[in-house]
């Protein structure tokens, strides 16, 4: 009797500590809605919904061994492995959608993420040099089998209020500190055109489900 308890509770305990990734397979790509502010509001309102859902982060799942995922993102303090529980956690299941690329593409494992990890993040959002924001982390990983090159498209950014064609104040703020120009009609991507691009994916769906 006393055994039966202990695998009950290694089997509930088992069961908690893994349904984050139920239905999760290494290199869906985890796009998430996140309240930040300003800033996350002035890069939702400048790129497009997905089922109504607007997403201001991505990032990739991979598997360090067999029971433990992790989560390979671009955030402020450079490119880094973060438990899957952990990011979930920042802004629930229910703010995060899965897309899961199709087996056409090269799909990155750990091992091929690994040279990424500590690179600093983009502050200024440049897709030519050395560092890496989330989206643009993203796009040098995932690859055409064939022809080697990036399946992810690039796009004119823009920083204005569509509504008014006015730069957000807290992008104008933000790149003054940087003492950099804003880089407006530069070469990027960001998570809601990623999404959208869906004849890359075998299918998308909620984590929540």
């Amino acid at each position: 009797m006393k055994w039966m308890k202990i695998i009950i509770l290694l089997l509930t305990f088992f069961v908690v500590n893994n349904s984050s990734s139920q239905n999760l397979k290494e290199g869906d790509l985890l796009f998430q809605h996140l309240s930040c502010g300003d800033f996350c509001d002035a890069i939702e309102k400048v790129t497009p919904a997905y089922q109504n859902t607007h997403f201001s982060h991505v990032a990739i799942v991979v598997k360090k061994n067999q029971n433990q995922w992790l989560v390979a993102e671009a955030i402020n303090k450079g490119v880094s492995l973060t438990d899957l529980d952990t990011f979930i956690a920042r802004s629930g299941k229910e703010n995060i959608y899965v897309g899961r690329v199709k087996n056409n593409y090269f799909i990155p494992k750990i091992i091929d993420i690994e040279p990424y990890i500590g690179k600093p993040y983009d502050t200024v959002f440049d897709i030519s040099n050395k560092a890496y924001y989330c989206s643009e982390l993203v796009y040098f990983l995932y690859k055409d089998k064939k022809k080697g090159h990036p399946i992810f498209k690039l796009n004119p950014m823009t920083f204005k209020d569509p509504e008014t064609n006015d730069y957000f104040p807290a992008w104008v703020e933000y790149f003054n500190k940087m003492n950099v120009p804003i880089p407006e009609n530069k070469p990027g991507l960001n998570p809601g055109s990623m999404i959208n691009q869906t004849e890359i994916y075998e299918k998308i769906f909620p984590l929540r489900k």
